[in-house]
């Protein structure tokens, strides 16, 4: 071999992995909007059951992680959610066994916490400045500190550094620079910080990856070993406007299937897709051509009309407590938005989302210039109906700015130049506002963690919260704070509102009815976990109407989210 070819870093898929992962590594899975990439496959295949003492630091586990779990592959855990996503956010039993029993260790972080600490050992700094993780359980981590300034307190997190990073990408020269196409959510922090650098696999490997340079954000040195792998992301999706790769969607199905299993015969869901295809042609060969030619037209930003007629909304069924929850939160939201001249909504998941995405849909209406944003890095997008995922690819070509999370969460959340509102959605929220997602101590399982929900809660002008009443959602105090509740303004349930009131929240408004007021303000007492304080004048809530919640099923008809 010449010195010419020594710099080419292109190479099969199989060696890539074989040659650059060893036993004990740090792993870092890089998550952008496409989730996933086939060297985890590979690195699954070849070390299954081998027990080689991963790390794995993956901002988002999602169902397919638990290959790790189920594995042996991994003793420690670094992310910011461990949950499924699809068809709903739910707790995974895989993770929460491994938690509890202390198989698995995990270090919990929000996503914007995460990515700065990937940032700061890029940059080769000892630490970085963060508005996050203050006074909540997290503040606890070992890499997070609060130190005395001459300018005030500040949060501070210290450097995340893999060993080597996982990496799909649009496509590559075979020298190794690398084209990604936003929106980049974590970015390419973790390849730039990789101690040995990174394995990539592309849609595309090219001689001249010049036409797309203003795509490229991994050079060729940072690159240890670059694999052709086309549909590389499945089942994630890869949006690949503007190059000459063509993309493909989301493939939901195949996670349900993934999340099935994790209830069910993992271990054959794992040999059928991810410890028998010998390669990623044999992987392609078992989702079938028809099905890969059904993602690829899964990129038309028309092809929710499809899936529309497929799922039509059901117009007569009867309103469930979830979409009156979602209704009232996205009057309140409108009513905020009004008020604080907001100029955007971040939409937190699951019915959260549904009901921003009304809220600011009837704000947009009245005249003002609110829009929607979400951590992934989208900016002024607009939601596709018959589909309730705030990642939803088809939205992708439409939004105003395709960026990352930390233009998102580190600037146009909490900065000064930006009012922005957070919408969001948790398992558990107490008196004073603070926010439960991560576990139910003592005794109680692990839920699923923070996700962006600590960087909004914490910097966001103030917060709005969708959920249902009772004692277990509502109780006094949360035994994990996930997300301090110092900027919720307001709590909406399917029987009332909880508005902040002298620091903590009180009952502001019931819904009408027949019933006397005095009774439903009982009911809605009862809904709380403590001796909730009333106001004195409280608020009648107009009943959902038929538009209202049409409104919220066009975007959810299969009732995933609305139907609890």
């Amino acid at each position: 071999m010449d010195a010419g070819d020594a710099a080419l870093k292109q190479t099969t898929l199989s060696d890539a992995v074989a040659a650059n992962l060893r036993p004990g590594d740090t792993v870092l899975l890089t998550v952008g909007h496409s989730r996933w990439t086939a060297a985890a496959r590979e690195l699954v295949r070849q070390t299954w059951g081998s027990d080689p003492h991963f790390t794995l630091v993956m901002l988002s586990l999602s169902s397919l992680g638990a290959l790790f779990f189920r594995g042996g592959l991994v003793d420690k855990v670094v992310t910011a959610y461990s949950g499924d996503s699809f068809p709903t956010y739910t707790p995974n039993p895989i993770f929460q066994q491994a938690y509890k029993s202390g198989e698995v260790e995990v270090e919990h972080w929000s996503i914007l916490t995460y990515l700065q600490r990937l940032e700061a050992a890029a940059r080769g700094l000892p630490a970085t400045v963060t508005g996050s993780l203050r006074e909540s359980s997290m503040e606890a981590n070992d890499d997070f500190a609060v130190v005395a300034t001459p300018f005030g307190p500040v949060g501070l997190v210290a450097p995340l550094v893999p060993d080597v990073a996982l990496l799909h990408g649009v496509a590559a020269d075979r020298e190794g620079n690398v084209a990604v196409n936003p929106p980049l959510l974590e970015g390419v922090w973790g390849a730039l910080a990789a101690r040995r650098g990174a394995v990539v696999t592309v849609e595309r490997v090219v001689d001249d990856l010049s036409p797309w340079s203003d795509l490229v954000r991994i050079p060729a040195h940072r690159v240890l070993a670059v694999a052709e792998t086309p549909m590389g992301a499945h089942p994630g999706g890869l949006f690949a406007r503007g190059t000459a790769v063509e993309g493909y969607g989301e493939d939901v199905d195949f996670w349900v299937l993934a999340r099935d299993a994790c209830r069910g015969d993992f271990d054959a869901f794992a040999r059928h897709w991810y410890l028998e295809p010998a390669d990623q042609d044999d992987y392609l060969r078992r989702l079938g051509a028809e099905r890969v030619d059904w993602l690829r037209r899964r990129v038309d930003p028309e092809s929710w009309r499809e899936d529309e007629a497929a799922w039509p909304v059901d117009e007569s069924g009867p309103v469930t407590g979830w979409e009156t929850a979602a209704v009232w939160g996205a009057r309140e939201l409108q009513a905020r938005i009004a008020e604080t001249g907001a100029d955007a909504v971040l939409a937190g998941a699951g019915v959260a989302n549904l009901a921003a995405w009304v809220g600011v849909a009837a704000a947009r209406a009245a005249g003002h210039p609110v829009v929607l944003t979400a951590e992934l890095g989208l900016w002024g997008y607009t939601p596709t109906p018959a589909d309730p995922y705030i990642f939803n690819h088809r939205s992708f070509p439409g939004a105003s700015m395709l960026t990352d999370a930390s233009h998102v969460l580190g600037l146009f959340v909490g900065g000064p130049g930006t009012k922005t509102i957070g919408c969001l959605g948790a398992a558990q929220v107490d008196r004073a506002g603070n926010l439960n997602s991560t576990s139910l101590l003592p005794a109680g399982p692990f839920l699923v963690g923070s996700g962006g929900a600590n960087d909004v809660a914490s910097r966001a002008v103030e917060c709005l919260v969708v959920t249902k009443a009772g004692a277990q959602r509502l109780p006094e105090q949360v035994s994990f704070v996930t997300s301090p509740g110092e900027r919720v303004r307001a709590v909406v349930t399917d029987l009332g509102i909880l508005r902040r009131r002298e620091g903590e929240l009180r009952l502001s408004a019931v819904g009408a009815g027949e019933a006397p007021l005095e009774q439903r303000v009982k009911e809605a007492v009862a809904g709380c976990g403590w001796d909730v304080e009333v106001d004195r004048q409280v608020e009648e809530l107009a009943p959902p109407t038929m538009p209202e919640v049409l409104a919220l099923r066009r975007y959810d008809p299969r009732g995933w989210f609305l139907r609890g």
